[in-house]
């Protein structure tokens, strides 16, 4: 999984967990461990299409994934944002995320921080690479 703008997608998140622990991995619950190698991460990540790129950004963004139904920012505003962000990266990025579902009822993904929950949607191009990160505790 190479990342057209240089580096890989794997490596470009691994900087971004690292950055999140760093910062908030007080909050994560005593002697919780996620994924701890390149290959990991790695593994822990699929490819998905623009449409869903955007719902899961929007998602990500508006949603809390420790408490759903509970609003963390304008659904709208983040719809917008999110909609920007693809048409920025325009028709050959390439997306990919560590959840599965976050449909109401069921909360499905593959860990990539050691925090009980997280959500990840990375984007490429020839250019640029944007990563989004949400993690939390309960």
């Amino acid at each position: 999984m190479s990342d057209m703008a240089g580096g890989s997608v794997p490596e470009l998140v691994c900087q971004v967990i690292a950055e999140a622990e760093q910062a908030w991995g007080h909050y994560a619950a005593d002697g919780a461990v996620g994924p701890d190698s390149l290959a990991e991460t790695a593994d822990a990540l699929s490819q998905i299409d623009t449409e869903h790129a955007v719902e899961l950004l929007t998602c990500l963004a508006a949603d809390d994934l420790v408490f759903p139904g509970t609003p963390r920012r304008d659904r709208s505003h983040a719809r917008r944002a999110a909609d920007r962000v693809v048409h920025l990266l325009g028709r050959e990025s390439v997306w990919y995320t560590n959840v599965s579902d976050l449909s109401a009822r069921v909360r499905a993904w593959d860990p990539v921080t050691r925090f009980t929950f997280d959500g990840l949607v990375a984007g490429t191009n020839a250019h640029f690479t944007v990563v989004l990160l949400q993690v939390g505790e309960d």
